[in-house]
């Protein structure tokens, strides 16, 4: 069964909400932020109601609590397809996780040691490491992206790579133009001169199936309330470097992997809504997934097929997009337009239209209650590598947008 977005529309309260006019807004600011499942809300009520408690006691909302806690952290496991739970950590937002782990690294590193990242990236995955160079005395080394389609140029990351390399942060796909990048290829760059490998995967986590150990990096980051969960972030490491790295902690807690890297009382209401959030994609799985993929079992398979399902829905959503997009007259988009070359994008779009700014594009969309973002968001380096000083609109697609919806921003954006 090829899958549907009006059946699973119904499981998102928010979307049947109306605006102020009567009508029901359209939610293109995804890349944002998406909307949860009714399953996630009531997932959050539950934990309230049920095992509202600490970690560690012996009486029953406690345990009830800390199994919990275990379930969320193996399912995260088997959506990342990682190979133990050990290796999630789940704090407050991938920056602040970011952070943690830069000033780790960054301690064990020597002056004239290298970081690289690149002008696609979000600040979340820069100034985590060139605040730490600053600091440490490390060398920054900039990775460029080709301005005509928005991609990583892969030569520019081969000449920074060096024996003074320790740490390459790339994004797996782009916040602001939707590129996806070759993150196993980089991965094993990085391995090449002994280097490690960040992923920032918060942009393509809704949208790719991901597979730490088919990608071969060292950490992954990713956020759950882009992908239909609550506002959380999860940063996967291979189990060894959580273990061994000095990590910035109370001395009471717990020094093995993942407690040391979940600093203070995490919120576990949060975390049950997580929970339910993984049930709700191996649920598209079981009702979507088709994909032959014999790596994978039970829950993972599940998952990876509810990602692919989705991947191939939200594939027809922007080929429309950019087509309609292209036929306005004086509409730019930056990043990746052909049809053929689609699979290299995520569904987020970054355009602009001659005479009007990318903030009054949004306000006037906003007027008619379609939801997009302008700016940078915080796409800093890419934005000012495309000559770009007031950023660009944003349409980013999720899994319950329509070809309607779809037809009525064209028709929107036309009309400006």
């Amino acid at each position: 069964m090829s899958f549907s977005a009006e059946a699973i529309r119904p499981q998102f309260p928010s979307l049947g909400i109306p605006a102020a006019d009567g009508s029901l807004p359209i939610f293109l600011d995804n890349p944002a932020g998406t909307q949860v499942p009714r399953s996630v809300m009531e997932a959050v009520t539950r934990y309230y109601l049920t095992m509202n408690a600490n970690s560690g006691g012996p009486f029953a909302t406690s345990q009830r609590n800390d199994d919990m806690a275990r379930q969320t952290r193996q399912r995260v496991a088997e959506f990342l397809n990682a190979p133990s739970a050990s290796e999630i950590v789940i704090g407050p937002n991938m920056t602040t996780l970011n952070f943690s782990l830069s000033r780790a690294l960054a301690s064990i590193l020597s002056p004239g040691d290298e970081v690289i990242v690149t002008r696609m990236d979000h600040e979340a995955n820069v100034s985590p490491w060139t605040l730490v160079a600053r600091d440490h005395e490390l060398k920054v080394k900039w990775v460029d992206i080709d301005p005509v389609d928005c991609t990583l140029d892969m030569g520019s990351l081969e000449e920074a790579l060096s024996v003074r390399t320790k740490l390459v942060a790339t994004v797996h796909a782009s916040n602001a133009v939707g590129t996806i990048n070759p993150v196993a290829q980089i991965a094993g760059m990085a391995k090449a001169v002994g280097a490690w490998h960040v992923v920032d995967a918060v942009q393509s986590a809704p949208h790719v199936p991901i597979d730490v150990q088919e990608i071969g990096c060292d950490f992954l980051l990713c956020s759950s309330y882009k992908f239909y969960g609550p506002h959380l972030g999860i940063m996967w490491g291979r189990e060894g470097l959580l273990n061994s790295l000095p990590a910035y902690k109370v001395r009471p807690a717990k020094d093995l992997a993942p407690n040391r890297w979940e600093n203070g009382t995490p919120s576990y209401e949060t975390w049950n809504g997580l929970r339910a959030c993984m049930d709700y994609w191996e649920q598209i799985g079981r009702q979507y997934g088709a994909a032959d993929l014999p790596q994978y079992q039970g829950p993972r398979l599940q998952m990876k097929r509810a990602l692919l399902a989705v991947q191939d829905y939200e594939r027809v959503l922007v080929t429309e997009l950019i087509e309609g997009l292209r036929a306005i007259r004086g509409v730019t988009i930056a990043g990746i337009v052909e049809e053929d070359r689609v699979s290299l994008r995520v569904p987020t779009v970054a355009m602009v239209k001659d005479g009007k700014t990318p903030d009054e594009i949004a306000a006037i969309l906003a007027a008619e209650n379609v939801y997009v973002w302008s700016g940078d968001y915080y796409a800093v380096e890419i934005m000012q590598r495309l000559n770009r000083p007031q950023g660009m609109a944003r349409i980013g697609i999720g899994q319950y947008n329509t070809r309607e919806e779809i037809q009525r921003v064209l028709n929107l954006i036309e009309s400006i």
